[in-house]
């Protein structure tokens, strides 16, 4: 399966899970870890957790085999490496708290910058 199908494929079960303000970052050219990397937020542990599952059922519908999973037991932060694209999905407040999007240079979403703004205040 090709990395942009694979993409397109996540954002779907992503968006079907009612993900928070997904991003995508292009990784090509930039990173030899992955091709995308997505980052999304869910709004509790059990919706954090509940998106991990759906997304490696919808990799073994699909043959893809070995993704990785890092941080499945507490949930506040999950690592999915599936090769071609790793998936960072947090709470909101842990997003916050690591910003990894500003690693990447990549804009944060609107509702993230709002929170951070809101906290400082």
């Amino acid at each position: 399966m090709s990395p942009d199908t694979l993409l397109r494929l996540v954002r779907e079960q992503l968006d079907d899970d009612q993900a928070g303000d997904v991003v995508v970052v292009d990784l090509s050219g930039k990173s030899s870890i992955a091709d995308y990397m997505v980052i999304a937020s869910g709004q509790s542990t059990r919706q954090v957790g509940a998106m991990t599952d759906h997304l490696l059922e919808l990799f073994k519908k699909n043959g893809l085999k070995g993704a990785k999973v890092e941080g499945r037991s507490r949930s506040d932060w999950v690592l999915v490496d599936a090769g071609d694209i790793v998936i960072h999905l947090f709470r909101p407040e842990v997003r916050e708290f690591y910003k990894l999007e500003k690693l990447w240079s990549v804009d944060l979403p609107e509702s993230v910058e709002t929170s951070s703004a809101a906290s400082i205040a």
